[in-house]
């Protein structure tokens, strides 16, 4: 009989041996005392367990975490937590990567990943800057951004992250900051317990190459008037005495209004469990950038069959109706020649 049991575990055990590397100050550290104080609340074994990485400054924390991991190759960590998650459904398979790793030669896998609706959890660490390369400009750089590899300004328009998670039908997208582990760790809370694709933004703060950059949004002292707190059920109301909301206008967009002048009644409610995207992809663009007020927590949980139980299904079927496969049959069934 196999012993189901979990033990119990503290930060300490979810800890490696491996010296923690990254700059003094960068906001990864607070990521991953985040990561490290939720694992062993999530009931879950450090042997069940595996995080999968691929190239960056984000890419290192499968050496901090004492569970299974990969340090992969750039962008490729989604499609690697793919081929792990449909052989071992028995795993809770995690993918950190970062602004530049999965949004420029990993936004391939990583838009199928999300539309294939693989069962892994996705953290995206965004700081807006290639950080291990010391600061060229990335996927998520606002326009006119002076760095090395743009030194008379960034031409490109960047990506949302939420709102590219969305366009890809990820059934759970979420947003959170590292400078509130509580918010982080119920987001990846959430994120965890989802199944099938779930995508988490973290902003994080590069203190070398792209200090202060959400400064304006996630400052101790600006939070709430900056932040918008999504909470699924409730009126979306912001502010030091919740007198800013969001509402639909006459248009069908969405829009900050005072609370006052509009009434509570016109004030949207979250839904977090609706199930046609529009709605939550017009919240994930309310704020152009991190300097207006921006919307945080899950924009979006909804349940549809994940990409490896529809395999599974597949492969019984197959199996019901014409019983156990035959690897030479397979193999000389096309066309076929000798040399």
């Amino acid at each position: 009989m196999t012993d189901t049991t979990v033990p119990i575990t503290t930060k300490k055990d979810w800890s490696s041996d491996q010296e923690v590397r990254w700059c003094p100050g960068c906001g990864d550290y607070s990521i991953l005392t985040a990561m490290q104080m939720l694992m062993p609340e999530l009931g879950v074994r450090r042997e069940d367990t595996v995080f999968i990485s691929g190239i960056g400054c984000a890419a290192r924390l499968p050496y901090y975490m004492n569970t299974y991991g990969m340090h992969g190759i750039h962008g490729r960590a989604p499609a690697i937590a793919t081929g792990l998650a449909v052989s071992r459904p028995d795993l809770h398979v995690w993918v950190i990567t970062g602004d530049g790793d999965a949004l420029s030669i990993g936004g391939n896998h990583l838009i199928h990943a999300l539309r294939r609706n693989v069962n892994i959890t996705i953290v995206l660490f965004n700081n807006q800057i290639y950080g291990l390369t010391k600061g060229q400009y990335s996927p998520t750089s606002e326009m006119g951004k002076v760095t090395k590899s743009t030194p008379f300004g960034s031409v490109d328009f960047p990506f949302n992250p939420v709102s590219l998670a969305l366009g890809a039908e990820s059934t759970f997208v979420a947003r959170t900051h590292d400078m509130d582990r509580k918010h982080m760790m119920e987001t990846f809370r959430r994120a965890h317990d989802h199944q099938g694709s779930a995508f988490v933004e973290v902003y994080q703060n590069c203190n070398v190459f792209n200090d202060g950059a959400f400064e304006e949004i996630t400052g101790k002292e600006r939070r709430s008037s900056m932040l918008i707190p999504l909470v699924n059920g409730q009126p979306i109301r912001f502010g030091p005495d919740l007198e800013k909301g969001v509402m639909l206008d006459g248009q069908g967009r969405a829009r900050i209004v005072n609370v006052a002048e509009v009434g509570e009644e016109n004030i949207l409610i979250h839904d977090e469990a609706r199930e046609e995207p529009g709605l939550a992809f017009m919240l994930s663009r309310l704020a152009r950038g991190p300097h207006e007020p921006t919307p945080i927590g899950v924009f979006r949980a909804v349940q549809r069959p994940h990409y490896g139980e529809a395999m599974l299904g597949q492969l019984l079927d197959a199996q019901q109706e014409k019983g156990p496969g035959d690897l030479h049959e397979l193999l000389t069934s096309g066309a076929t020649w000798e040399v």
